[in-house]
């Protein structure tokens, strides 16, 4: 349990929390974007400064666009002999459009309805500031941590973290821990803590078709050139048959399937199907035939065209045919596939499938494998004590069905099963317009951190 004088110095510092996270929150940190470059650096430049003012040493090493912070407690404030763990987030957030839905400006936070209200709230700079937070009340009551820390903090997250792999291959010796901690995503449902077993991998990719050497008049040419983005609708909607299923030759060759008493877990939960069609205003659901919404979302691969990019897209009419069209296309992996191969059948389907009179390439935006770990490690059963003393409700084990690339690096090329949970809400709007983080959850959440280094210090 955690003493009374850091769980006393949380509820007395709220005020002064909430505003640091205000600071942070005002870094357009937009990592896809490269008129937010220096913005990124700033904000990296502004969470190294305030770990450096709690005893941490920080440094920013340069990576692809954005540098990654690293920061470890000092020999000062933990005993070296302490075991450490590794506290991974990030700091770029998602591009707050369409900018016309917000209600207050995505960063300009704002509290309104118990809730703060900025563009990274719970995803992920939310997060961040508890884990911050609780190691605080420990340097400041205790005048040390219970263990080493090493925060591991990403700024190309919300890109897909690409080549974050040849990053954490390289600072191996670095990232060196005992256990590590992937604060990202949240809760399952209100009063519901949650643990992630496992999360599905991910390749996203573009698919061009080529045709003519420039756009034609629809009318002197239409029946006789043929038009890319009719070709690559119908490219696309070969994709998958009448039952939902992707139709890649092989697709399904390795996945594995969840056993008994994960899928028994899962339909234990509060989930109620016809509420999910509700909320994300459908009916009925789509995916897979047979499976359960939970089982397409968690444990099952698949296929999605997320855009399509091609001839007029202004207001009013243009009676072109498009020189070329690209769809940009996900695919969410589950164990055991690996994107390489699912690569090579998306490969061998466009060549069977691309007709004649158009050219088609592919270009891979970023890729990671799914993930997933036993739910009975000292490491689990460490963190679910953590929230449940934190909370005041019993841990839930479940999956997602995002994709967070560094947990899976985590566990293949450090050699530790990362524990990945968080403390957001289903309807955080992550990634949407009005994104926000429950102050409950936030304060609360720098106790549930706290307590969390509390009791992996003394985990087996």
């Amino acid at each position: 349990m955690l003493s009374k004088e850091v769980t006393e110095y949380l509820a007395s510092h709220r005020g002064e929390h909430l505003e640091q996270l205000f600071e942070l929150l005002r870094f357009p940190s937009v990592s896809s974007q490269s008129a937010h470059e220096a913005d990124c650096l700033a904000c990296a430049e502004h969470i190294a400064g305030h770990l450096r003012g709690l005893g941490f040493s920080a440094e920013l090493r340069p990576w692809r666009k954005h540098p990654v912070l690293l920061a470890r407690s000092t020999s000062g404030i933990a005993e070296k002999s302490a075991p450490t763990v590794l506290i991974y987030a990030h700091y770029d957030v998602q591009p707050p459009d369409p900018m016309g839905l917000w209600v207050s400006p995505p960063f300009d936070p704002t509290v309104r309805d118990e809730a703060i209200y900025a563009r990274g709230a719970s995803d992920d700079k939310g997060l961040l500031m508890s884990c911050i937070n609780g190691c605080e009340a420990f340097i400041r009551t205790a005048g040390r941590l219970p263990m080493n820390v090493l925060f591991f903090v990403e700024g190309e997250e919300e890109m897909g973290s690409p080549d974050l792999e040849d990053f954490v291959t390289a600072a191996a010796d670095d990232l060196k821990s005992d256990f590590a901690l992937v604060m990202d995503l949240g809760f399952f449902a209100p009063a519901a803590p949650t643990i992630l077993t496992g999360l599905r991998g991910l390749m996203y990719l573009e698919l061009t078709l080529d045709g003519p050497s420039a756009d034609l008049h629809s009318g002197q040419h239409g029946g006789a050139v043929v038009n890319p983005l009719n070709a690559l609708a119908g490219m696309i909607a070969a994709m998958h048959d009448d039952a939902g299923r992707v139709t890649l030759g092989g697709f399904y060759d390795d996945v594995v399937e969840p056993g008994r008493v994960e899928l028994d877990q899962w339909e234990s939960l509060p989930f109620d199907e016809s509420e999910y069609a509700k909320e994300v205003g459908v009916e009925p659901v789509g995916g897979e035939r047979g499976k359960t919404v939970l089982q397409r979302r968690w444990s099952r691969p698949t296929l999605d065209c997320n855009g399509i990019v091609g001839g007029y897209q202004g207001e009013g009419a243009k009676t072109v045919l498009p020189a070329s069209a690209t769809a940009k296309i996900s695919m969410r992996l589950v164990p055991n596939q690996r994107p390489d191969k699912v690569l090579w059948a998306f490969d061998e389907f466009v060549a069977d499938n691309t007709p004649a009179g158009v050219r088609a390439s592919v270009k891979v935006l970023s890729r990671s494998r799914p993930f997933v770990i036993q739910p009975d490690s000292p490491a689990v059963s460490a963190v679910k004590d953590a929230l449940r003393e934190a909370f005041g409700a019993d841990t839930v084990l479940a999956r997602a069905g995002g994709s967070v690339p560094v947990a899976e690096l985590i566990q293949r090329v450090l050699k530790v099963d990362p524990v990945v949970t968080g403390f957001a809400l289903p309807d955080d709007n992550i990634h949407s317009p009005n994104e926000r983080f429950r102050l409950e959850q936030f304060h609360t959440g720098a106790v549930a951190a706290a307590a969390m280094l509390n009791n992996l210090a003394g985990a087996d």
